[in-house]
């Protein structure tokens, strides 16, 4: 293979390359294929490369490789399918991140439940914030550690090695300096630190194939891909054999403290937000940086995660991912929706766990979703502040709160006076969604003043994972968070608009959104979900209709629409209108039994009203 071919096509495509492969989290979904997510976008990459074909319009044409940037992209998929290239190893033996750590620490969990050990072997030192002792006691994982030099004098070792190196940003070396590169018999993974844009692993065997799935799962959950704007900028450098792009430490200060003092004024706390490059990024700092204050202030009492089965993926999926590596935390199950209610079951759970002197941690989603119900605040405020005893008579542990608040990231919980300022809480967000307007995907999370003694233990699992947002993140959240408010009050009136639309065009449909009431107290969220009505001699018949009926709706929506309505799973767009089945999409690692079939829409401030409407009429006749 000629290298310089290589680079030359790379270089055209980046030139070539449709914007949005850059700027938005969230890519079309009209033509992503999940079951073939990113191998689909590739092969028909390796068709261009093999006809030398760049244009935009061809480019334009692929299938998206994956469906949130948080996962995956275009260009991530490209930097990796060129190293894999440039190492003769297949596309799926390169996995980038944007964390410098959580590769090694993806390896370490795989290797905790294959029972396998694991060596990592540096060549000049580890990076600055990967604390060891942490790692094995907080974490639970077993391994060693040593230099090139130590390793190299003691050969006889049965375990899986990694290798930690540190490659030169500057593309000339990356091309011609063949030291930068892994010898695929020294090794069995190598992980490449690329600083502030992160790292690549290379899975070096092919005998360790069974490890992608499990690397790739920690990527889609306890941080990202390599983003957008830093897999551009290595591809950039390594093609046109230049340094890369460094961060501007200055504007980088700039930009945290505009984004701080938006924060604590949005959420109404002066404590300290933290800011990570995605919300499961954040929310893993949240648990791991629990689990520690739990081992350290209530040693040997069990840690209980309080959970909704049914709220989003990703969440319900990290959380039990944890608890599945140690064996003092446990998922507890807190039915929110439908027949069940947040505070009764809480009550019951809490007074539980008390008996039980556990320590108890609680995420909840407020709005819930996708039913968007905001419980009886008054009534969860004397659950979460009430003294419970144990079995002993001693008083219990006191709760702390978790609170996701994506749905409506204006509602200021914690300050004094509300239902959170004296209950030990946490808020976070996602930051894809209104933050940002779906331009990056950074999440931030800030305790009130109950709860501050937490911040510098979760601040210090954030760094240890490597998992600060980047400095573009801070850079696009200081332009959008100002506007987010405002943003949120026009996206709720035309989300409330069109409710009452269809509440009177179509009355049959069950349809989930907040009451007026709730509302005028703050919750205005941009999202609704809705059980079309259906039809059928049977329960299955009828569940069957249903999910026809939304796909039916959905599809009209965005072949009408296209410039505006997108099957996606987002929300807090600027433009548009977002569709999507939640059991297909945002509950994809949900219990089956837990999971909605149902459609779920998420409005913006900017839309073509009328046109939204004319469809769904159409839509209506056709059932009718």
């Amino acid at each position: 293979m000629q290298k310089e071919s290589l680079f030359k096509f790379i270089d055209n495509v980046l030139q070539n390359m449709p914007q949005g492969w850059r700027d938005i989290t969230t890519h079309r979904l009209d033509i992503y294929n999940e079951s073939l997510a990113k191998s689909e976008f590739l092969s028909q990459f390796e068709d261009l490369y093999q006809n030398n074909e760049t244009s935009t319009e061809a480019l334009q044409k692929l299938p998206t490789a994956y469906d949130y940037i948080r996962l995956g992209h275009q260009l991530s998929s490209i930097l990796e399918w060129m190293l894999g290239k440039y190492l003769d190893l297949g596309s799926d033996q390169v996995i980038s991140f944007a964390s410098q750590i959580t590769p090694i620490l993806a390896i370490l969990r795989a290797n905790h439940f294959k029972k396998t050990a694991t060596r990592l072997v540096y060549s000049d030192s580890l990076p600055n914030c990967f604390d060891v002792e942490n790692v094995r006691t907080v974490y639970g994982y077993d391994f060693e550690v040593m230099s090139k030099s130590e390793h190299d004098a003691d050969q006889d070792y049965e375990g899986v090695t990694v290798t930690l190196s540190r490659w030169s940003l500057s593309g000339v070396e990356v091309k011609r300096d063949h030291n930068n590169l892994p010898e695929h018999n020294e090794a069995d993974f190598t992980v490449f630190d690329y600083g502030d844009l992160g790292s690549v692993l290379t899975v070096n065997k092919s005998l360790h194939a069974d490890y992608i799935s499990e690397i790739q799962h920690v990527r889609r959950r306890e941080t990202v891909a390599m983003t957008p704007h830093d897999s551009l900028n290595l591809l950039q450098a390594i093609v046109n054999g230049q340094s890369a792009k460094p961060v501007d430490y200055d504007q980088l200060q700039i930009d945290k403290s505009k984004v701080i003092d938006c924060l604590q004024s949005i959420v109404g706390v002066d404590t300290e937000p933290l800011l990570g490059s995605s919300g499961l990024s954040i929310q893993y700092a949240i648990m791991m940086g629990l689990v520690e204050d739990a081992q350290t202030r209530y040693k040997g009492k069990p840690i209980k995660f309080i959970v909704p089965p049914n709220c989003y993926g990703g969440t319900n999926d990290q959380a039990r991912r944890v608890a599945a590596c140690l064996d003092n935390v446990e998922i507890v199950d807190l039915p929110v929706d439908q027949e069940n209610d947040m505070v009764s079951s809480l009550q019951r759970i809490l007074g539980e766990l008390a008996n039980e002197d556990a320590i108890p941690y609680i995420i909840a989603e407020i709005p819930t979703n996708p039913r968007v119900e905001v419980p009886e605040l008054d009534a969860l405020e004397a659950v979460l502040t009430k003294k419970r005893f144990t079995a002993t008579d001693e008083e219990a542990v006191p709760p702390v709160f978790i609170l996701d608040q994506t749905f409506c990231p204006n509602v200021q919980f914690m300050v004094k006076g509300e239902v959170l300022s004296e209950v030990r809480t946490i808020v976070y967000a996602s930051g894809s969604k209104f933050p940002s307007g779906g331009k990056c995907t950074a999440g931030y999370c800030i305790t009130n003043e109950v709860a501050q003694e937490l911040t510098p233990v979760l601040k210090k699992h954030l760094e240890l994972c490597d998992n600060e947002a980047t400095a573009f993140q801070y850079h696009v959240l200081a332009e959008q968070l100002p506007s987010m408010n405002d943003r949120i009050a026009a996206a709720y009136d035309n989300t409330r608009e069109f409710v009452n639309f269809i509440e009177d065009i179509l009355p049959e449909a069950k349809i989930n959104f907040v009451s007026e009431e709730l509302a005028a107290r703050g919750f205005t969220p941009s999202v609704f979900s809705m059980d079309l009505p259906t039809k059928g001699d049977t329960p299955e018949e009828r569940e069957s209709y249903k999910r026809e009926l939304n796909l039916k709706l959905i599809h009209m929506m965005i072949n009408e629409i296209p410039e505006e309505s997108k099957f996606c799973v987002s929300y807090g767009q600027l433009k548009g209108v977002y569709w999507t089945v939640p059991a297909t999409s945002t509950q994809g690692t949900t219990k089956e039994s837990d999971k909605d079939y149902i459609v779920r829409a998420s409005f913006s401030p900017d839309l073509d009203m009328d046109k939204h409407k004319e469809v769904f009429r159409e839509f209506v006749k056709l059932i009718k």
